[in-house]
Order: structure tokens, then sequence, then C-alpha cells
């Protein structure tokens, strides 16, 4: 793209840790800037009640704030389609580009797409949620062809909380993973973890690529507004793949 671009970020109400991290990241794409549009999401676990945070209604309202701005692409940066199954991206996708006429693109999706790229089979699982909430995520991942070799959840439910966890617990969880068994790939698979800028330090110490969620979004959107996700760096090798 040969004029400055702007991305809309769909995000939990709840969260704080992925505007800054997602805006310091595209801050670093020549011609970049980030817009963010918020819908109620305050609690991660399988009740009827926190399921229903992510009605495609909702999103849709946030996703036409967005459009109001005229941005060039949007993405959901959250990790729900991990429990509720991918498929509910790829509606919620679809759903966006028929309502606002904007190309569309989540966390997951991408993730997912970025594995298949380098065809990555045995993933390490780092997540704050409660041991149910990991348990769908491991089931999904192998719907998929991906086994899930070692994961470490903290068996947090509240959204808020997640972005309290310290940089330096998170980076020894991924260690403890990668030495449990010796993933292709590690990702911390949560957009209120303050995870992504560990990756060049994650990378350098296990030898293993770190497919943070925060990150994996931002490659999603350079993608699909046909910008080279390698104008990126320092924020993991990642931004390299294409």
């Amino acid at each position: 793209m040969n004029r400055p671009f702007r991305l809309g970020v769909l995000t939990p109400s709840s969260n704080t840790a992925l505007e800054p991290l997602t805006s310091a990241l595209v801050a670093t794409v020549p011609g970049g800037s980030a817009h963010f549009s918020r819908f109620t999401v305050t609690e991660i676990s399988l009740s009827a009640q926190a399921l229903g945070q992510f009605d495609d209604s909702k999103i849709l309202a946030a996703a036409e704030l967005l459009a109001d701005a005229r941005v060039d692409a949007i993405g959901w940066s959250g990790t729900s389609s991990g429990w509720l199954g991918f498929d509910a991206d790829r509606r919620l996708c679809d759903r966006i580009t028929q309502r606002t006429g904007i190309r569309a693109t989540t966390a997951v999706l991408s993730l997912n797409e970025l594995m298949a790229l380098r065809g990555i089979k045995r993933l390490g699982l780092v997540t704050p949620y409660t041991a149910d909430v990991q348990q769908r995520i491991v089931e999904n991942y192998r719907t998929i062809g991906i086994e899930v070799v070692a994961e470490r959840h903290l068996g947090i439910q509240v959204n808020h909380d997640f972005a309290l966890v310290e940089p330096p617990r998170l980076q020894a969880l991924m260690r403890e993973v990668a030495q449990e068994a010796s993933p292709e790939a590690l990702t911390t698979f949560c957009t209120n973890l303050r995870a992504a800028p560990l990756a060049d330090a994650v990378e350098a110490e296990l030898g293993i690529p770190l497919l943070d969620t925060v990150s994996t979004t931002v490659w999603g959107l350079l993608r699909t507004v046909d910008v080279d996700p390698s104008v990126v760096k320092g924020w993991g090798q990642l931004f390299g793949w294409k």
C-alpha cells in the first residue's frame, strides 16, 4: 500500500494490554496507524454468560464503529475461537465484510495460517485461562492436526487480571513448556498478556518461534492490506514469514 493506512482492531472491553502493544507494533510500519473499538468481555469461562459475550451482533456493532473511521482492514484481536471453534472466526470475518465492506481477519486465524506456512504440528501453549477452557483449546487444535505437546495455564477467569501477569512469569512458563516437550513453536494465546515484546529474547534463548496472539493479529492485518509484515523488526521472527 502506497498511502497511509488504518488498521481497525476489535478489542475486549476489559483488556488493557493489546492496545498499547498493537500501537507500538504498528508504529514501526511507515504510514500505519491502529484504531480500536471495544465490546463487552469481562470473563473467560465456558459458562453460558461468558460464551454469550462473543455473540456476533455485539462484535458487528463494534466493527461498524471502526467502519466509520474508514479503516482499511478489521482484526478481531481475541482468542475466543480457540474454545468456540475456528469456524466461529471464519463466520465472523465473513459477516464483518458483508456488513461493512471491509476485509477482516483474527488473531487465531492468523496464528493458524502462520503455523500452516511453516508446517508446525507440535505446539507449546501458554495461557492465563482455566483448565476447562485450556482443554477445549487443545481439543480444537487436535482437530486441525496440531498437537499441543506441552501447556501451562494460570487458572484465571477475570479478563482484566490477565494483564497483571508479569512478563518474567510468562517467560518462565514458556521456558517450562519448551523444556518439557520440544515444541516446534510457542504461542502465548491471549491478547491481554504482555508477552509480545518478549519474542526476541525468548527466541534467542529457546531457539523456537513465539507466536503471540497480539502479534499474529497485526501480522494478519498487514497481510490483509498488502503490506509486507517483514518491515516489523524486534517483535519476533514471525513477521518475516510469508
